[in-house]
């Protein structure tokens, strides 16, 4: 539980964190750094945390970018600990170098590169060996092309926009897209009703999905073999995506032309078809301010008010504060929680002056506002409802 005694709250930094991030922690109430014990919330990027022994005290985890398949995020629900992280805000550093390997590819320019520092001679020796040869890189241009998008979130939204500004048709396919990002994306997108019709009508493949056990490998056997003949495919998702033996497979019957990705592996390596970044995606000075920023945020809205926006476990949920008295609890989703809490609290003299309660999947938060202090037997008779996984006293301002 954090400190209100020393008005401070403990965050563990396991990775460098952007400093204009780290900044926006009130310094007279966060200690904050590598070698922080007993934390109260985690801050990572890329450290791995799968194995890694974390302290029963955590109450958060904040992930300074979009993908969190390096944090346990299962056992964290277990616990009732929010796992959070920066959706969007490393959106435009990815689009760049999409529109970056789209080029790449599309001109030859990785071939093209290794050919000229083959060549031996004077200047004049050097200029004839290319222009004999440079017909063997010749490339396409992309107005009129088709692109297809697979995956129309944040980042697919605006790859599409950039690619419609290049000339480029572009046709995007995503069942679950959210209202949201509906409004957000051009009338120009055409809609491809299946995945099916979206991989036989596409010169160039795109793809910004979330790596689930519904989305490995979609890029397979089946769904290479519907693909025009010549395709480039393009993943800067994730590498389990795309089943790297099929994507072989493809290249060698000339299915693909190039795959580019974002992720190494040594079956991919030294290939002349496929083009592979060491995963560059959100590797951008402005990326890495824009999420450190953005969760810390969200850490602090979550420590101080138990407000929750942005996690890949719990529901968004937030409650302005009209009370100084606040109780968050996560709790399995199941029937008659939210009453025994009210029960609870009843019977304890509590007057409840508001309160909020959504679910996701499994799991479902709560936040109560009262119009007196909590005893602490209070906080301790809701977290023995069966159900109850964590229950939180957050006091405002912090006492």
């Amino acid at each position: 539980m954090a400190d209100h005694q020393r008005n401070t709250f403990r965050i563990l930094t396991l990775n460098q964190i952007s400093h204009l991030g780290l900044e926006h922690f009130p310094k007279d109430r966060y200690q904050v750094g590598p070698d922080i014990a007993r934390p109260d919330a985690i801050l990572v990027r890329s450290h791995n945390m799968i194995d890694m022994d974390i302290p029963g005290g955590v109450l958060a985890i904040g992930r300074a970018g979009a993908g969190t398949n390096n944090i346990p995020v299962q056992t964290m629900s277990q616990r009732g600990v929010p796992v959070f992280n920066t959706p969007g805000a490393n959106a435009n550093a990815v689009k760049e170098l999409v529109i970056a390997g789209l080029l790449i590819a599309a001109r030859n320019l990785l071939p093209a590169l290794h050919f000229v520092e083959t060549l031996q001679g004077n200047d004049a020796a050097l200029h004839a060996q290319a222009e004999s040869e440079k017909k063997r890189f010749s490339g396409v241009e992309l107005p009129g092309r088709t692109l297809g998008v697979i995956g129309l979130g944040q980042i697919g939204r605006l790859v599409a926009d950039a690619a419609l500004k290049m000339g480029m048709k572009v046709v995007g396919y995503d069942p679950n897209i959210t209202v949201e990002s509906a409004w957000s994306l051009s009338a120009e997108v055409k809609k491809a009703n299946t995945l099916e019709a979206l991989l036989r009508h596409s010169d160039f493949i795109t793809v910004h999905i979330p790596l689930l056990d519904s989305t490995r490998h979609l890029i397979n056997e089946k769904s290479i073999s519907l693909m025009k003949q010549g395709v480039i495919l393009l993943n800067f998702s994730r590498d389990s995506i795309a089943s790297e033996d099929a994507v072989l497979d493809g290249i060698a019957s000339r299915k693909i032309k190039y795959y580019v990705c974002d992720f190494p592996s040594q079956k991919l390596q030294h290939h002349e078809s496929v083009i592979t970044l060491p995963h560059l995606g959100a590797s951008t000075q402005e990326a890495e301010e824009n999420c450190a920023i953005m969760v810390v945020n969200q850490l602090i809205d979550f420590l101080q008010n138990g407000n929750i926006k942005n996690t890949v476990n719990f529901p968004n949920i937030g409650m302005e504060r009209e009370s100084p008295y606040r109780v968050a609890i996560a709790n399995a989703n199941v029937p008659n929680i939210v009453g025994q809490i009210s029960t609870c609290m009843a019977e304890a003299g509590l007057n409840i002056h508001n309160m909020v309660n959504k679910s996701r999947g499994e799991m479902a938060y709560t936040l109560v506002d009262v119009d007196s202090p909590v005893p602490h037997k209070v906080i301790e008779a809701i977290a023995l409802i069966s159900g109850v996984l964590s229950v939180r006293y957050v006091p405002f301002p912090i006492q």
